[in-house]
């Protein structure tokens, strides 16, 4: 992708998005389609994010990150979801993954574990369960502190990485009732690496897109995890998992315009190539507008998520704004796979051309880190809530 989409203010961010954009071309992008046909993971393209220190990016140097603002990493992430979204979708998770510890875990805790998950290990966030999507708070895994450790049991549900990742942030309950009143300040956060006896992982799902990202119940039977792999304190792991979950929904909204802007560029090089009454189908309004219309909507996607992002680095509320941005950036990215896909006709109904790949996958990010009917309830919500009083 042009250097023209990305809005950058220093030398170092414009190496990165070249670093990226070298990365997603050279690597990424040619391995997607037929990894993605036959389902297999993406692990080297993850080992060389790793090594090209892309890994951490928005986390703090002296623990082995890049020190970057959200800004430049998101559109790192935007830029490799545009080549395969199952690499920028696994970057995000990762990351998600990463923030209950660079924001609440010890700095003996930081120390010990951050480089290397910043350096190229790969996190797994485990959150849902079969029976507490949405309704987080009514999870049922219990971690049960027995003298120096948490026994876990319980099975976390749509886990991405789930059998691949290196460690799992793990939410567990460790006291309270999942369906009393007082259920989230029951919730902790523990840091599981993998390996960990009595761990699994279950059989992966059957999805309709992204084949190549690992989806799977995680399994926790008689689990023992050291009580010094709390992060944060007892019974404060609800606040973590939903602070995470709104810096993760702008991953998702970046995500979102990476597949919408592919899909616009796979539509606008055909729609150029093609000719059909002896003149390109680009020339014909009904294709033109068309391409308009995508073009503006992953524009405003762009604008929505960076808007939410700068918020974020200036240590500005912004999970209403995030809500939004993942929101409009996803319902975006299916209106623009569709359109591909009647842009290209014929040839967007088949495998020889990513469009059909591409609609495949959007569809996940109407769903994933909080559906959009979710985001609609934390806007409205933030909406009608009564003002703060002035003093």
């Amino acid at each position: 992708m042009s250097l023209a989409h990305r809005e950058y203010d220093s030398d170092e961010a414009r190496a990165i998005f070249e670093l990226a954009a070298e990365l997603a071309g050279k690597e990424i992008r040619p391995a997607a389609a037929a990894a993605e046909q036959a389902g297999a993971f993406p692990g080297r393209p993850f080992a060389l994010l790793g090594e090209a220190g892309l890994m951490g990016l928005p986390y703090p140097e002296e623990l082995g990150g890049g020190g970057q603002p959200y800004t430049v990493y998101l559109q790192v992430v935007e830029e490799l979801a545009g080549a395969w979204l199952a690499v920028g979708l696994g970057l995000s998770v990762h990351t998600l993954s990463c923030f209950p510890l660079a924001t609440a875990g010890t700095r003996e805790q930081q120390e010990r574990w951050l480089p290397g998950l910043l350096g190229g290990q790969l996190g797994a966030y485990c959150l849902s369960e079969p029976s507490s999507g949405s309704d987080a708070g009514a999870l049922a895994t219990r971690a049960v502190r027995d003298g120096g450790e948490y026994v876990v049991d319980g099975v976390k549900a749509w886990i991405s990485h789930a059998g691949h990742a290196d460690f799992y942030t793990l939410f567990a309950r460790t006291s309270g009732n999942p369906e009393g009143r007082d259920r989230a300040q029951g919730i902790s956060c523990l840091h599981v690496p993998a390996g960990t006896p009595g761990v699994s992982a279950g059989e992966p799902e059957r999805k309709m897109g992204m084949r190549s990202s690992a989806t799977a119940q995680m399994i926790f039977e008689s689990a023992r995890v050291p009580a010094g792999h709390l992060i944060g304190r007892e019974g404060g792991g609800f606040g973590l998992a939903l602070a995470a979950l709104d810096a993760g929904r702008l991953g998702i909204a970046a995500c979102a315009t990476g597949l919408a802007q592919a899909a616009l560029d796979l539509a606008a090089g055909y729609a150029r190539e093609r000719r059909q009454f002896g003149r390109a189908i680009a020339d014909f309004q009904g294709i033109s507008f068309k391409l308009a219309d995508m073009a503006t909507a992953v524009a405003a996607s762009r604008a929505l998520y960076l808007a939410a992002a700068r918020r974020r680095d200036a240590g500005v509320s912004f999970g209403p704004q995030a809500a939004m941005a993942k929101l409009f950036a996803s319902d975006t990215a299916m209106k623009v796979a569709i359109e591909a896909v009647q842009v290209l006709g014929g040839y967007g109904y088949v495998e020889d051309f990513p469009a059909e790949r591409y609609l495949r996958e959007a569809k996940v990010l109407q769903i994933v880190e909080g559906t959009n009917q979710i985001q609609r309830l934390i806007i409205g919500r933030d909406l009608t809530r009564a003002p703060a009083p002035v003093r």
